[in-house]
């Protein structure tokens, strides 16, 4: 029983370092699991390079033809999971066919790496970069092992940063004007505006501001939506009466926003919008949404 415990343990142990790992900020990202793990961050253009460690159990060789590194950068869909959809797809070869009879230690490097799209965890979607390492043998089947990082993308403020002033009304009962400080807003930033009440002739109860994501993924016939509501802000309780106007001051960065994605390698796009919600007193909801376009700017700290 023992020997057939033993056929089924690894043939060896893969450690895969980055070379600056341990000075590289590590943030948390979610496993498909669910499991929140730490990770190396880096940026589209950067080098990725490190150090593969391959040591053979104690009395065991690995016979072997060929290893390599790759660096995939990945979507996943969760109603087609465990498909990967490569958008970013490099290779090292790191050995010829041979023999490994003790600890071998690899290094590797990619140069000014190309990784236009960050790294995503939705309801729907994953967007990821792995380290692969392969291990290729014959009939006793690859050994392969994986690394997860972290792609993060800064982008410089907007040199054009238009506010957003709408109105809003029910004819001969309600109309309302309301006004955002600009359209575009980075992770850590401030919503200011100001509603007007030009014509209250409803008992207006309460007023919310709410932040929502629509997550689109697939296309055509296929594609899903899922709207999330990540915020909500009490602007007003209580009746408005004419003439009066009620300030809005939300701050975004209690919140886990992401950058706007636009059609991402034509498989994902996540949106953001503000809706503002009147509820009168009979609990009829009056609402309008208008979507703001979110970034990452480089001077944030998380």
């Amino acid at each position: 029983m023992n020997y057939l415990l033993g056929a089924f343990k690894p043939a060896c142990n893969i450690l895969i370092t980055f070379n600056d790992g341990k000075s590289r900020k590590q943030v948390p990202f979610k496993k498909e699991t669910g499991q929140t793990l730490t990770a190396p961050l880096f940026q589209s253009q950067e080098n990725i390079a490190g150090k593969i460690i391959i040591e053979p159990m104690q009395g065991k060789k690995i016979e072997h033809n060929g290893i390599k590194v790759e660096l995939l950068g990945q979507i996943e869909m969760y109603f087609d999971r465990g498909n990967f959809y490569d958008f970013t797809s490099l290779v090292r070869e790191l050995d010829v066919p041979g023999d490994i009879y003790e600890k071998k230690i690899y290094p590797f490097e990619f140069s000014t790496v190309e990784m236009p799209y960050e790294t995503y965890n939705g309801a729907n979607v994953r967007l990821r970069y792995v380290l692969k390492v392969t291990i290729s043998r014959g009939y006793a089947g690859s050994i392969i092992e994986y690394q997860d990082f972290v792609v993060r993308n800064y982008s410089p403020p907007p040199s054009i940063n238009n506010s957003i002033k709408m109105e809003v009304g029910i004819e001969d009962c309600l109309h309302i004007e309301f006004e955002y400080n600009k359209s575009k807003y980075h992770l850590k930033d401030v919503i200011i505006g100001k509603i007007y009440f030009l014509l209250v002739r409803i008992k207006i109860k309460n007023m919310d501001l709410e932040i929502r994501r629509r997550e689109s993924t697939g296309s055509g016939a296929n594609t899903h939506v899922e709207t999330e509501t990540l915020a909500k802000f009490e602007l007003m309780d209580g009746a408005p009466v004419r003439g009066e106007s009620i300030p809005i001051r939300l701050f975004l960065s209690p919140y886990e926003l992401t950058p706007t994605h636009r059609n991402i390698n034509n498989k994902f796009s996540v949106k953001y919008f503000l809706n503002l919600v009147l509820v009168d007193e009979e609990d009829r909801r009056y609402f309008k949404q208008q979507e703001i376009t979110m970034y990452r700017l480089q001077e944030e700290t998380s």
